[in-house]
């Protein structure tokens, strides 16, 4: 038991990814009845909703045993106060809460002019009340459970070691990996492209670089209030904004073009940031 808990506080990290893969993934696989990749629509169309739940119950049930093993009570404290510090400013939250959005709404008008079948879902939607109601809930549920683990744990830990942008990297593709299970089906849609570069672009083009800003914005704030309401905007648009029918070279060519400006929003921060800022001074930095 000595030996456990030596490895688990040496190595938290490491420790955090594996319950969350672990966790996540073991309950997609009882739930789907089946260890083999890739799923079939049908096989995620018949576990339904509970997919998903597990997946929210993989970084927030890892997050939280984690700060419990390695951090104790005053772990939890310190998540708790993150989780409630909202005073950091305005323009943080227009950050936070317009990027994504902004970006969506203006590549998908543009590709619009030439496509219509990139006219974003929520213009053509008759009831757009409830659509837009749905997808604000279900963001702040993906942000709030996964940023749990992923910022309210694991991320700090990361940057005690290394730089913003590796933190971003390591975590981000992690995180597009982690998603995998229920998005193994999407391959089939992939058209007359090879289903793993279709899927490679879906899990892994702009998920490293929101996750690079995600970080930041919580290391200039050490808000993990602010984190979450980042986070939701991402999930939100995929249901709201985002059209359902957009699959094969339609959708890889929009994944790349948000990408692609996401990486030049984290370039930008990166060569502002002090790159090399401790993750405790970047803590008294953002008090």
């Amino acid at each position: 038991m000595t030996r456990i808990k030596a490895f688990i506080n040496r190595y938290a990290a490491l420790t955090y990814f594996l319950l969350t893969f672990l966790i996540t993934w073991g309950s997609i696989f009882l739930l789907v009845g089946s260890f083999r990749f890739p799923f079939t629509k049908e096989q995620i169309e018949a576990a339904g909703p509970m997919v998903y739940v597990g997946m929210l119950l993989g970084p927030s049930t890892a997050g939280l045993l984690m700060i419990g093993l390695v951090e104790g009570r005053a772990g939890y404290r310190s998540l708790f106060s993150r989780l409630g510090k909202w005073q950091v400013g305005i323009r943080w939250y227009a950050v936070a809460l317009l990027t994504v959005p902004v970006l969506v709404v203006a590549i998908l008008t543009v590709l619009s002019r030439t496509d219509p079948a990139f006219l974003p879902a929520i213009a053509a939607e008759q009831d757009k009340t409830t659509l837009a109601i749905t997808g604000v809930v279900m963001g702040l549920a993906v942000g709030f459970f996964e940023e749990l683990g992923w910022s309210g744990f694991v991320v700090p830990r990361l940057r005690r070691r290394f730089s913003l942008l590796a933190t971003g990297l390591v975590v981000g593709l992690l995180w597009g990996a982690w998603h995998y299970p229920p998005f193994s089906p999407s391959g089939g849609d992939a058209g007359a492209l090879s289903p793993v570069v279709y899927l490679s672009v879906l899990l892994f083009s702009f998920l490293p670089a929101y996750r690079v800003l995600l970080v930041w914005i919580y290391e200039r704030t050490n808000s993990l209030l602010l984190v979450v309401l980042m986070h939701a905007p991402l999930s939100a648009c995929q249901l709201v904004l985002i059209p359902p029918a957009l699959t094969g070279a339609r959708l890889v060519t929009y994944d790349l073009i948000f990408g692609a400006a996401l990486w030049v929003i984290a370039a930008a921060v990166l060569v502002a940031s002090p790159r090399a800022l401790p993750a405790a001074r970047a803590e008294e930095a953002a008090a």
